[in-house]
């Protein structure tokens, strides 16, 4: 106990009759990494909020004690005052600041009241080579990678002293090189003395960097695991996490293709503010009934954008090209048209463009078709209760009823409520943009059992994916992407990582 820096016992937590935690313990060691595994919605994001303070002593039973203290937090600057910093999933940076500015917000470096602007760039220059981030700091935030404001986010919790460092899902968002600059700057961290906490579904990032790991499911303590000892085991954590054994990460599907029914030709778009300038670069490609066919690529290669692009022109400007449905010229020119005609885009920004967060699940459902359900343009909202109900079972979300605001589900949960919206649509073409990203292999599990429900109907799938692995495990061709051209095109069976990485760099034009 004497190397404890963090001990957390017996901690309860309600919502109304929804309890979140019923009985979590948690003991983190001066120094170490250590990770925290769990369901979406078995009580991570709650857990930290009790020791960051946001939700103050009071409203929780059990005990917190932090440096050998027993701990009565009531605010986010009670808990950093002691060196607890938390770095959430989605970043609180300010986009229209500098880098300086974002860093020392709320604690400005100041003389006699006012800004001394020469030396808080000087110490924000210091902070930023701590994290690697090579940039001025008079840099807009706005024009930061997502990696780059992760770095941004630490560098500020070494601006207020940090000694506990708490980062939630913080590779959720990055690519692969930007997933790796992050972790080893965590291992650079803990040679300095800091210690960490990391929420995360990656098993493979947890394995490389955690020295212990606590596995939380349905509010309470399931496994305590150190990984110092020997290999961590991937399959007793995902045991831990599901109360199962997840002897296959994805489910089997025996493919029967059909005919093709989605063929796009020759399709390019525009920049939206480089007119002149293409975005999207003469792309084909087609997928046939009951196939899975997967988009791999870098970040910024022009996925996403393709994708928007072809669903009602949600990107860019200036299309050309022509798309088929089922061998039919189909009119995708608004968003309303493309649903109408048969195509669902399920975003991946399921906050911001996926989901009312302040509705319930019922409304959230019945979005892209309130058509269906209304009677001289007055929604009839039993029969539209009665849908949400229906799909929050089939999908098994996790809400005490339709009403809840989605807002308050756990990122899987919200998940399933993106792809009911568009399964109520009855597609024939779904498109599937990050579909897993930041959530646990037990609802990843479930998300892919909806795919091939789909494709076992005789539609079709187009999924997105930065997880190579999730591509290969669930897709029957996948299409590689770079720089806004399609530079590789392979079966289930030939294709690998090694594959669709040389594709990327040797960025040949497919036709």
């Amino acid at each position: 106990m004497a190397n404890t820096l963090l001990d957390m016992r017996g901690i309860q937590k309600t919502f109304g009759a929804v309890k979140a935690l019923s009985n979590v313990s948690l003991q983190v060691e001066r120094g170490e990494i250590h990770a925290i595994c769990g369901e979406n919605g078995a009580g991570k994001s709650t857990l930290m909020k009790i020791l960051s303070g946001v939700y103050p002593a009071g409203s929780y039973q059990g005990v917190v004690r932090f440096d050998g203290s027993e701990r009565q937090f009531q605010g986010l600057k009670d808990s950093e005052a002691l060196g607890i910093c938390i770095i959430h999933q989605e970043l609180a940076l300010v986009p229209m600041l500098s880098i300086t500015e974002n860093l020392f917000l709320g604690h400005e470096v100041a003389r006699h009241g006012v800004i001394d602007w020469s030396l808080a760039h000087t110490r924000a220059k210091a902070l930023l080579d701590k994290v690697g981030l090579n940039l001025p700091p008079q840099t807009l935030v706005k024009q930061l990678g997502i990696g780059q404001q992760q770095l941004v986010e630490i560098a500020k919790a070494l601006a207020k002293d940090v000694r506990l460092l708490i980062l939630d899902e913080p590779t959720a968002s990055l690519n692969e090189t930007d997933s790796e600059r992050l972790l080893q700057l965590m291992l650079e961290l803990k040679e300095r003395g800091i210690t960490s906490i990391i929420i995360s579904h990656k098993l493979n990032e947890i394995a490389r960097v955690a020295d212990g790991v606590t596995v939380i499911r349905d509010g309470a303590t399931v496994d305590v695991i150190d990984c110092r000892g020997a290999e961590l085991s991937e399959n007793r954590v995902v045991q831990a996490m599901v109360g199962r054994e997840l002897a296959d990460r994805y489910p089997p599907r025996a493919p029967q293709l059909g005919e093709v029914l989605l063929r796009v030709s020759g399709w390019s778009v525009e920049h939206p503010e480089r007119p002149g300038q293409d975005f999207i670069k003469n792309v084909s490609f087609h997928v046939r009934r009951g196939e899975v066919v997967g988009i791999a690529g870098l970040m910024g290669a022009g996925r996403t954008e393709l994708a928007m692009s072809l669903f009602g022109r949600s990107f860019g400007r200036n299309p050309r090209g022509s798309v088929t449905l089922a061998g039919q010229p189909v009119d995708l020119s608004s968003v309303r048209k493309a649903i109408d005609n048969g195509l669902a885009y399920a975003t991946e920004d399921r906050k911001g463009l996926g989901l009312l967060l302040g509705d319930g699940i019922g409304r959230n459902v019945s979005l892209a078709s309130l058509k269906s359900l209304a009677r001289r343009w007055v929604v009839n909202e039993q029969e539209e209760g009665e849908v949400g109900d229906g799909y929050r079972k089939a999908l098994r979300i996790r809400s005490p009823d339709l009403r809840q605001p989605v807002e308050r589900l756990s990122g899987g949960n919200q998940q399933k409520v993106v792809l009911a919206k568009w399964l109520f649509s009855a597609p024939e073409v779904l498109i599937l943009d990050e579909p897993t990203r930041g959530i646990d292999v037990g609802a990843k599990y479930e998300i892919y059992g909806v795919v091939n429900d789909v494709v076992a109907k005789g539609k079709c799938v187009v999924m997105i994916s930065s997880e190579m692995p999730e591509l290969l495990g669930t897709c029957d061709r996948i299409y590689v992407m770079n720089e806004g051209r399609f530079v590789g095109e392979f079966s289930a069976a030939e294709a690998s990582q090694a594959q669709i990485m040389h594709a990327i760099m040797k960025n040949e034009v497919i036709q």
